[in-house]
């Protein structure tokens, strides 16, 4: 790599890194030691490719799901187990509630199967359509609806303060945006 190129390397990280780090956040499960590990490495596979990248910023978001879904792999043998829930808490009019449903769904997103996690940051966090979340992770568009719906299910299940028709928030389609 070149001055010049090193440069505009230096300057896409600068301007990127923030937005990139909470993707991969979001696809770790909140660990950030996990994610700046994980951005790290999508950086460092894009330096070593930068003079060649048309979109730079394509390439490092795929690496990410794609590293993170390889890790998903080799660590599917290890189960992790959860402990108790949490109690329901009241909501608070000191603006506390709406920091602790962004706990609860970051908790339920680690949750998820690997995959679900990684369909809802794709379409909901990264606002990707189904297509382009299809040929990311490499599966079909109906695998990636079906997938999806019952990722929403899912979360909605545990945490119910997201679904309407139990009186929740009703965030419906974009339960993602309460973790921004």
């Amino acid at each position: 790599m070149d001055d010049e190129e090193e440069r505009r390397f230096r300057a896409f990280v600068a301007a990127r890194s923030p937005a990139l780090m909470r993707s991969a956040t979001l696809l770790t499960g909140g660990d950030t030691h996990a994610a700046e590990d994980l951005l790290q490495t999508a950086l460092a596979k894009a330096a070593g490719r930068w003079g060649r990248l048309e979109s730079p910023e394509a390439y490092v978001r795929q690496v990410l799901y794609r590293q993170q879904v390889s890790l998903w792999r080799l660590l599917r043998s290890r189960r992790e187990t959860t402990v108790a829930e949490l109690p329901d808490t009241p909501a608070r009019e000191d603006g506390t509630g709406a920091a602790e449903l962004r706990i609860l769904v970051r908790r339920a997103l680690a949750r998820l199967t690997a995959r679900q996690r990684a369909m809802l940051v794709l379409r909901y966090f990264e606002d990707c359509p189904e297509r382009e979340v299809a040929e990311l992770l490499g599966c079909s568009v109906g695998t990636v609806r079906s997938t999806t719906h019952r990722a929403l299910a899912r979360l909605r299940t545990l945490v119910p303060e997201l679904d309407p028709a139990v009186g929740g928030l009703g965030i419906g389609n974009s339960p993602v945006e309460v973790c921004q």
